[in-house]
């Protein structure tokens, strides 16, 4: 008999579900939240709102496309945290409930091991390249910047992570201030592809071991836009391309900087990287580049699979399923990794 898992994924702002079978994925639907635009980043109320009107439809669909029947499905396996609180509670809450009606087990997932194990995502008719274990990968989004050691689909260590701000909340606060928009991260790698990446220099922190620490350039760059604004009001207007460029070259170094030290601490040459910045084309070419100069096996998960998705999240709660774990009704979310 097949094992048919239902993935919920609700920890920020997209709304998604996926069915995996054996492993396969059948079908993975998401719904983004434009609402948060206008702001300039997510908005935590209007986001579990939003989750609120998604979560029906986007699960149906799910379902729908997968051709499977909800009284089909083994078990459900949804994002306990970490995220926003509110928008979690959607997720889980909702999960419980079909869980109960169906008669069949939840199994909660890790946010951050779903983006670990990305790259485990199969889909039938496409060859997929899988990290062989132990591995290391570079995680990087909005909310997180950590180098973590995976030793199996259910263990994982977080060998460093950053002090202050994430590599997404520079890119995303940055492109605020220079009046680029939000989501940062996508259109400072636009701009940055048509710049010169070292005609500006950014100071870099110096962090004790594989931590990272972003505020520190974050401001630097400010301070720097703000000075030349004061002699040149056209002064982001003339030179945004070489801007972008050099700064999301400074915030490549950082995370490479770490990445290489942990590879020769630990001697792990498989690595992957994961995350919503692991769509950054700047930061997948260092990477591959990278590799090859030192003997790497890299490992890129597809562009679908970067950002929050159900899917690594059925792949997760899969791998929790066949290793006989199962979650009591009474779990509550969490926001934060150390309360998970």
């Amino acid at each position: 008999m097949a094992d048919i898992i239902l993935g919920i994924e609700s920890s920020c702002d997209d709304t998604s579900a996926a069915v995996i079978r054996d492993g396969y994925l059948l079908s993975n639907v998401i719904a983004s939240q434009d609402v948060h635009k206008a702001y300039g980043g997510v908005v935590p109320e209007l986001a579990s709102r939003a989750h609120e009107l998604n979560i029906v439809p986007v699960v149906s669909e799910a379902l729908s496309r997968a051709g499977v029947k909800p009284e089909e499905l083994s078990a459900i396996a949804f994002t306990r945290g970490p995220g926003l609180l509110g928008s979690l509670l959607v997720g889980t809450s909702f999960a419980k409930a079909m869980g109960l009606a169906l008669d069949i087990p939840i199994v909660m997932v890790n946010h951050l091991q779903g983006h670990l194990l990305a790259n485990f995502i199969r889909e039938e008719g496409k060859a997929v390249r899988e990290p062989s274990f132990p591995y290391l990968c570079l995680l990087v989004s909005g909310g997180n910047s950590q180098i973590v050691r995976v030793d199996d689909p259910l263990h994982f260590e977080i060998l460093g992570q950053t002090i202050d701000d994430a590599v997404g909340e520079a890119f995303d606060k940055c492109s605020k201030m220079m009046g680029l928009g939000y989501p940062g991260g996508p259109v400072i790698d636009r701009l940055a592809k048509l710049g010169d990446e070292n005609r500006f220099q950014f100071a870099k922190p110096r962090v004790e071991g594989l931590n990272y620490s972003f505020s520190g350039i974050k401001t630097s760059l400010l301070y720097f836009v703000r000075d030349e604004m004061a002699k040149d009001p056209q002064f982001m207007e003339k030179n945004k391309e070489d801007i972008c460029a050099s700064f999301q070259k400074a915030l490549i170094d950082i995370l490479m900087g770490k990445l290489i030290k942990a590879a020769k601490q630990t001697g792990i040459r498989e690595i992957t990287i994961g995350g919503g910045v692991s769509a950054n084309s700047g930061l997948r070419d260092r990477i591959v580049k990278e590799g090859a100069k030192r003997g790497w096996n890299t490992y890129l998960p597809e562009f679908k699979f970067t950002t929050d998705n159900a899917a690594m999240i059925a792949i997760a709660g899969y791998h929790h399923y066949l290793a006989g774990e199962r979650t009591p009704l009474d779990v509550a979310p969490v926001s934060r990794m150390s309360d998970f």
